[in-house]
């Protein structure tokens, strides 16, 4: 939210705080251009990736509201949050020598664990065995029949009074906000907004879900599983 000023929404009808959060974007959006004209200045714009994505959905922080430029559309929840709103943002590739698509979009689902063995790849290093990310070069070169899919992601979030734990598999979300809890499941190719949790209607889902909630996550004295009491 500390901008250097309030460049075109200075005089907006806005409060200051929502002036300071469009200033700060359209000041990202400006240095990343000058930041790709460098490459071009350079000779090195073709030939470099160039990736642009977030770590996480809009936020609170500051005193920004979320709500006022509808920051999330029509997704559930913001950072922090193990909703779509919190954890589902785009990820902008650029390589024209590498031969990434122009101006196409994919419906592949990825997460930042992606980036490692990417890169390995792409520096023909070896990748280390037992990661849970996949390659994207395949998608990134032109040939997504080649991409590897993921089985699931998960996710967990330790900075509230429970654990909350989370699953991707396919077109199924499953969210538990407690290590003891009911897990909550949305279907997002229908409720993308995650609206009706239709978990009851799909036992054998949920079921699969739990053992994914069980089986993912490496026990660590960093980061304890911890239930509301504690």
């Amino acid at each position: 939210m500390e901008v250097p000023d309030l460049g075109p929404y200075a005089d907006m009808d806005w409060p200051e705080r929502q002036k300071q959060h469009a200033s700060m974007i359209t000041r990202l959006d400006g240095d990343t251009g000058k930041l790709l004209d460098l490459l071009e200045s350079k000779g090195m714009a073709d030939n470099t990736l160039v990736l642009f994505t977030s770590d996480n959905g809009p936020h609170r922080e500051g005193g920004n509201d979320p709500d006022f430029n509808d920051s999330n559309g029509p997704l559930r929840g913001i950072k922090r949050d193990l909703y779509e709103g919190g954890v589902r943002v785009p990820l902008i590739a650029r390589w024209p020598a590498g031969g990434t698509p122009k101006g196409e979009t994919t419906d592949f689902v990825g997460a930042f664990w992606d980036f490692f063995p990417t890169f390995a790849e792409l520096s023909g290093a070896p990748s280390p065995t037992g990661l849970d990310g996949v390659s994207l070069v395949p998608l990134l070169t032109g040939h997504p029949e080649k991409q590897a899919e993921h089985e699931y992601l998960y996710w967990e979030f330790h900075e509230g009074k429970a654990t909350a734990q989370a699953v991707r598999m396919g077109d199924w979300k499953g969210v538990r906000l407690a290590p003891k809890g009911a897990v909550e499941l949305y279907n997002l190719a229908e409720d993308v907004g995650e609206e009706r949790d239709v978990a009851a209607e799909h036992p054998d889902v949920v079921r699969e879900i739990e053992g994914i909630l069980g089986a993912a996550r490496t026990e660590h004295e960093v980061w304890p599983m911890k239930t509301a009491a504690e």
